[in-house]
C-alpha cells in the first residue's frame, strides 16, 4: 500500500497497513534548520526522508496563480495580500448595494497550470488541494475584525452580501480548478480558524447563519467532484463538530491539542468512528519543549486513543523554528 492509497483508506475508514503521517507545512524560517539537521536540500527530499504520506498542493498560495495581481488589485484583496495594511473597505458599510458595487475579481484570470503540473509530478502520495477558501479571514480583513463581528448583529444583510461575493469567488475558482484537475486530486482541503483557546469566536447560532450554508456548499462541491473533504480550523471548535460531521466533513485538521475539548481523550470518546483525525501532536508545549522520548510517548498515546483512522501530524501545521528537529524526527518515527 503506497502513501496515496493509505491516506485515502484512512479517510474512508477502510483498513490500512499503518497510521498515516504528515509533517505539516513548516514556517519558511524552519526549513533551513530542518535541512541542516537531516542533511537534505529540498522540501520533497525531507518529506521522503521522514516517510511523509501527504502532499498539500494549494493553488491559492502559489504566486503564479494570480498573474494579474498588482498592488491594490482586487485579487490582492481577496487573497489577503494588501488588506493587512489597513484598507478595510467595508468597515463603515451599511448598505448591501455598496457590496455589489465593489470591484470583485473574477476567476477567469487565474493561471492554474503551475499547480496542475505540481499535482502531475506529486508521486505516490496523497494529494490534498483546492483553493483554501479562507472567507472568514477575508471578511475580517474587508470589514476589520470588530466591524465584521458587530455587523453580524447590526447589519446582517451587509455581512451576508459580502460573504456571498467572497465565497462565490472561491466556489467558481474551485470549479475551474477541479474540472481541470480531475483525479489528480484526492482530497479537497480547505480551512478557516473559528476557535480560540477556549471556545468559538462566534456563537453556534451565528455560525449556522453565516458560515454553515457556504461550508455545506463547499463540502458538496468537493464530493460532487469525487474528492474526500478535509476541514481545517485551529482552536476549540468542539461545539460545532457534530454539525460539521453531519454536513459531510470526512477528516478534521489540526486538533489543537491544548484547546478546550480538543484533546485526544475527548475526541476519541465522543467522535471516534465518525471522522478521521489529522494532527493532534501538541505544538504549544510538547514539540518545542519536550524531549524526543516525550514526543514518542505522546504520539503513541494519541494514536492509541484515536484508533486506526488517524494521520499523525502537528497540532498546527506551520511548525516554527523553536521546534527542535530531533522532536520532528521522533514524531515521524513514532507515527510509523
Amino acid at each position: 500500500m503506497n502513501s496515496r492509497e493509505r491516506i485515502r483508506a484512512l479517510i474512508a475508514k477502510e483498513p490500512a497497513d499503518r497510521h498515516g503521517f504528515w509533517l505539516g507545512n513548516p514556517y519558511p524560517d524552519t526549513w533551513p534548520i530542518l535541512h541542516d539537521y537531516f542533511g537534505t536540500a529540498t522540501e520533497e527530499e525531507l518529506r521522503v526522508r521522514l516517510g511523509d504520506d501527504f502532499r498539500w498542493i494549494c493553488p491559492q498560495y502559489d504566486d503564479r496563480t494570480f498573474p494579474a495581481a498588482g498592488r491594490g488589485d482586487p485579487f490582492e484583496i481577496i487573497t489577503r495580500r494588501t488588506v493587512g495594511g489597513g484598507a478595510m473597505p467595508f468597515k463603515d458599510c451599511e448598505d448591501p448595494r455598496a457590496i455589489e458595487d465593489f470591484p470583485w475579481p473574477s476567476p477567469g484570470g487565474l493561471n492554474l497550470e503551475p499547480t496542475l503540473d505540481r499535482l502531475r509530478h506529486a508521486g505516490p502520495y496523497y494529494r490534498a488541494s483546492g483553493f483554501w477558501c479562507p472567507f472568514y479571514h477575508d471578511l475580517m480583513d474587508l470589514f476589520g475584525m470588530e466591524a465584521y463581528l458587530m455587523k453580524m448583529y447590526t447589519h446582517p444583510d451587509v455581512v451576508q452580501a459580502a460573504t456571498d461575493r467572497v465565497c462565490q469567488f472561491y466556489y467558481d475558482a474551485n470549479e475551474r480548478f477541479f474540472q481541470l484537475a480531475g483525479d489528480l486530486v484526492d482530497g479537497f482541503f480547505f480551512g478557516n480558524d473559528f476557535g480560540t483557546q477556549q471556545d468559538l469566536i462566534i456563537s453556534p447560532r451565528l455560525f449556522d447563519r453565516f458560515i454553515m450554508p457556504w461550508f455545506a456548499t463547499f463540502i458538496d462541491q468537493g464530493h460532487r467532484h469525487g474528492y474526500q473533504v478535509i476541514l481545517h480550523s485551529c482552536g476549540s471548535i468542539y461545539r460545532m463538530l457534530p454539525t460539521l460531521i453531519a454536513a459531510g466533513v470526512e477528516c478534521l485538521h489540526p486538533l489543537q491539542a491544548r484547546a478546550a475539548h480538543m484533546d485526544a481523550e475527548t475526541l476519541a470518546r465522543e467522535f471516534n468512528g465518525q471522522v478521521t483525525f489529522l494532527g493532534g501532536i501538541d505544538t504549544q508545549y510538547l514539540l518545542p519543549y519536550g524531549s524526543p522520548e516525550d514526543v514518542e510517548a505522546d504520539v503513541r498515546r494519541v494514536r492509541d486513543l484515536l484508533g486506526p483512522h488517524v494521520i499523525i501530524s502537528p497540532s498546527h501545521e506551520a511548525i516554527l523554528p523553536d521546534v527542535p528537529p530531533r522532536n520532528i524526527e521522533a514524531m515521524a518515527a513514532a507515527a510509523h
